[in-house]
């Protein structure tokens, strides 16, 4: 796998760095010892208990147990990916980001298409903010001064005007050297099939840039001015932008207050502006899409609480039940979810209007816990005091418990329901274990792996440091003819062979050396073949031997949410009989791949063909040789 970057340049990096002069850059420590403290600056608190530890270039927070290393730091603080972390802390240190077997070409146009995307928009975006300040804006100056809106807030938001011409943009910035096709590749044109005819896709509106983490605009809203439909109109979906990822005003709130520990979830553009103006510095929106599981991932990786903010008539209580059945599988403990609904009628916008920032606070304090607005759904339009109406609700209720992963929350629950249904929660047990959901990748927090990967102080892994790890120690050890013997417990044996591999590499990735050096022995099509494949190569490519790093390649990804759900596994095979193992695991997974039938095997190959170069000269010859065996040929 070319262009990955060697475990050799990152050990060099965090060599020359010192961890408490990038920390010390963007949280006040004091020295305490031999160590520094300061104010923890991933959760609220008044006495320092945060960390960090020169000596061994670590930071520690004994209240939310956050943890790690420089690139980890600023991964959590900046809110970035390792690659780009990798790169802040290589330009701070002047040193030129080393990759094994050169820079992937393909990686490296789609990132410098990207860049032109976002320095396209940012012309936009300048262009216009520039449109308001002229004498052409004096309609929308008008519309933000009756909605009592600041310089400041104007400003901070970067609002501006779209000119009510058709080609006010396209001139500008064909004149900058911009094709008319980039444009419309990237929303800001219209093309008319039938015309030939391109024009500014936003005409006569005030617009608000859609901004990413970074702060650099990826795409538009823009509020009407006059008659014309629709009232809001957002960019399209574009390489730098998708609706069901994003959400309006969220770099904004992290600008206002890096120590974020809530935020709210609006409807509008209008909603966010105007609950700014008013102080209240943390909400965001969806850009007219309904609440999707990349939302919700994105916000809980900032915050634990997360108020969703709808209107009081059928249409905001329905959208509320949808989010609702969206958010159950990503509450795990910790994580608080609730819902606040407005007077019929009224939006954030003209209700903070109306009572201020006070009134509106006290309203998202007060707003409905998950487990109240749950139970509230699953009695609604049901008489309790029959025996049908309660089993209604016993089973809507349960149907929701399904989604929400193991945890504390799920048991508190199942006890409520008890209390309020009056049958013994003992009766729920065997439901809900016949009609568990899959565990969704989504339920998994992002950095689960790196809290259970704690490093300790001999560089070996020390699984079970985070006290947020359930361990296993079931002693039913089955074992099947044929099959690798299991010394992992009941909860290992829940896992495809694949994903056995997957959790002792993670534990112990220099055991990569062990295998063979094809990645054949490892089938596609079964479940996590095909990232056990990428894990091991990855590993070899950039002969990494520290879990953290490997989890971090895959940070924000859904294939970095499955290792770290792996990783939150306890490891209870001995040191000693890992290697021969993993041995016996890929002998097992060659002696079945031998044993497939003409069928197994047929389908095995076009699994592997879907991926682009999967299929050798042998492989293609034997899936032609399949083929006609299967329809009768000779």
């Amino acid at each position: 796998m070319a262009g990955q970057i060697s475990q050799r340049f990152i050990d060099d990096l965090l060599a020359r760095t010192d961890i408490v002069d990038v920390i010390s850059e963007r949280v006040q420590l004091k020295k305490s010892g031999r160590n520094h403290s300061g104010l923890c600056p991933f959760h609220q608190e008044n006495s320092p208990s945060f960390t960090v530890s020169q000596d061994k270039q670590f930071y520690h927070c004994f209240g939310c147990s956050a943890h790690g290393n420089a690139l980890r730091f600023l991964m959590e603080f900046d809110n970035l990916r390792f690659p780009e972390a990798v790169e802040q802390l290589a330009s701070r240190a002047g040193m030129q980001v080393e990759r094994e077997g050169g820079e992937d070409p393909g990686a490296r146009q789609r990132q410098q298409k990207r860049e032109e995307g976002v320095n396209l928009l940012e012309l936009a975006s300048r262009f216009f903010r520039e449109r308001l300040a002229l004498g052409g804006g004096r309609q929308a100056r008008e519309y933000l001064d009756r909605r009592g809106l600041s310089q400041e807030i104007i400003r901070d938001f970067g609002i501006g005007y779209a000119e009510d011409e058709w080609e006010s943009l396209k001139r500008h910035l064909l004149a900058q050297g911009i094709s008319e096709a980039v444009q419309v590749e990237y929303g800001l044109l219209v093309h008319r099939e039938e015309t030939g005819r391109t024009y500014d896709r936003f005409r006569d509106r005030v617009m608000f840039p859609i901004r990413d983490w970074k702060g650099r605009t990826i795409a538009f809203g823009g509020r009407v001015l006059g008659d014309a439909k629709p009232k809001y109109l957002n960019s399209p979906e574009t390489p730098v932008f998708h609706k069901g990822r994003e959400l309006y005003g969220l770099f904004e709130a992290r600008q206002a207050n890096r120590q974020l520990s809530r935020l709210l979830v609006v409807e509008g553009y209008m909603d966010v502006v105007a609950l700014a103006q008013f102080g209240i510095r943390n909400a965001c929106a969806t850009l007219g899409t309904a609440l999707t599981t990349d939302h919700l991932q994105r916000l809980f990786r900032l915050v634990d609480e997360v108020v969703f903010c709808f209107d009081g008539d059928n249409a905001g209580r329905q959208a509320a039940r949808r989010s609702l059945q969206t958010a159950l599988p990503s509450m795990i403990d910790g994580r608080q979810v609730r819902f606040l609904f407005l007077p019929e009628g009224e939006d954030p916008d003209t209700l903070v209007r109306q009572e201020g920032q006070e009134a509106f606070e006290k309203r998202i304090t007060c707003a409905s816990p998950l487990s109240e607005f749950l139970f509230e759904q699953a009695a609604e339009g049901r008489d309790l005091k029959q025996v049908e109406g309660r089993e209604r609700f016993v089973t809507a209720v349960l149907d929701a418990l399904k989604l929400l992963p193991e945890g504390v929350l799920k048991s508190l629950l199942v006890k409520e329901l008890s209390v309020r249904s009056g049958i013994d929660q003992s009766h729920f047990a065997g439901w809900l274990e016949k009609h568990a959901a899959p565990e969704p990748r989504q339920a998994m927090t992002p950095d689960a792996g790196y809290e259970a990967l704690m490093m300790t102080s001999d560089g070996d892994i020390d699984a079970t440091s985070d006290p947020g790890v359930t361990v296993d120690n079931g002693n039913n050890r089955a074992r099947r003819r044929g099959h690798p013997a299991s010394r992992s417990g009941t909860a290992t044996l829940s896992l495809s062979i694949p994903a056995r591999i997957l959790h002792l590499l993670l534990h112990e990735p220099g055991l990569v050396e062990g295998l063979p050096e094809s990645v054949e022995w490892c089938p596609v099509e079964v479940p996590d073949g095909r990232l056990c494949r990428e894990v091991v190569q990855l590993l070899r490519a950039g002969r990494y031997r520290s879990p953290q790093v490997l989890l971090a390649h895959f940070h924000g990804s859904a294939d970095g949410e499955r290792l770290d759900q792996l990783a939150r596994r306890e490891l209870e095979i001995p040191r000693d009989v890992r290697a021969s193992e993993l041995e016996n695991w890929v002998r097992y997974l060659e002696r079945e791949s031998a044993r497939l039938t003409p069928v197994e095997e047929y389908h095995q190959l076009l699994e592997k063909s879907r991926q682009p170069g999967a299929l050798s000269s042998a492989d293609k010859q034997r899936l032609r040789e399949l083929i006609g065996k299967l329809a009768g040929g000779p």
